[in-house]
């Protein structure tokens, strides 16, 4: 944990010769879901490449970007595209950037991710608010020494996802009349997708939709004090029964689809924050 710090005194510098600004809110895009990149009001733009001891994405669709600027008047700081355990980063260095947004002087991080629906109620296209998770990804950020200017060693996760937040990006979407779910996150290592039995599996110890991200990036934020609103794209329907191969094609595609749902209930919510 004490090599954090180190490397934010690295990676702050750098990124304070093209920015004063203090985003209170930060915001991590994923697969296929980089678009609201466009509704902010961009002021400095940073590659992932150029950032000190920011990992690389290589995730096709994932532009890899760091924007810094104002959305629905509020400054933000804004990740076009993540980093994934199956890329072969550690968990450390995948929930760095995380790290250097509280650092900048985030409070609160809106996060999405594309997912598969096992709930028989979900389809493809609907967008789902994380209420809670199910970490089956094998690994945590939080293992090893703890340093206690950075968070508690033993965080509370009684409410990884703010309920108020929850509440409001459901106000938003009423008011908007889209149809939004509300559900459990389950996220596991990949990069394959699942086998019919996993499905079955992961249904029943309560999971709603299944991924392979996120989890991690939640942790540290709760570890940091951050307050957290998820929103996940449902780009497929994990039925065993009815199973289908599964397309990246098709998927990205029904992402895009669903993206302007995500956008208008993420830039409300900033608005209303």
């Amino acid at each position: 944990m004490r090599e954090i710090r180190h490397q934010l005194a690295e990676t702050l510098p750098y990124i304070r010769k093209y920015t004063n600004a203090t985003p209170e809110i930060g915001i991590i895009l994923g697969t296929g879901l980089g678009a609201l990149a466009q509704e902010i009001q961009a002021e400095v733009t940073l590659d992932y490449q150029d950032v000190p001891h920011f990992p690389i994405s290589t995730v096709e669709f994932h532009a890899g970007k760091l924007i810094f600027g104002t959305l629905s008047g509020k400054s933000v700081v804004a990740m076009q595209g993540r980093f994934h355990y199956y890329e072969g980063y550690s968990m450390k260095q995948i929930t760095y950037p995380v790290r250097v947004m509280k650092a900048l002087g985030v409070k609160t991080l809106l996060i999405s991710n594309a997912c598969g629906g096992m709930n028989p109620i979900y389809r493809a296209g609907d967008i789902m608010i994380m209420e809670d998770h199910i970490n089956l990804l094998g690994d945590n950020p939080l293992i090893g020494e703890n340093d206690p200017e950075l968070g508690p060693r033993f965080p509370d996760m009684s409410e990884p996802y703010t309920r108020k937040l929850i509440r409001l990006a459901e106000q938003v979407a009423l008011e908007k009349s889209l149809k939004v779910q509300r559900g459990v996150y389950v996220a596991v290592a990949g990069p394959n997708l699942e086998t019919r039995a996993e499905y079955r599996f992961l249904r029943a110890i309560g999971a709603d939709v299944v991924g392979m991200s996120t989890i991690p990036e939640v942790t540290v934020a709760n570890h940091a004090g951050m307050q957290v609103l998820g929103l996940s794209v449902i780009t497929d329907e994990c039925f065993p029964d009815a199973l289908k191969p599964a397309k990246i094609e098709h998927i990205i595609e029904t992402a895009a689809g669903a993206e302007p749902k995500l956008t208008y209930i993420m830039k409300t919510v900033v608005e209303r924050l």
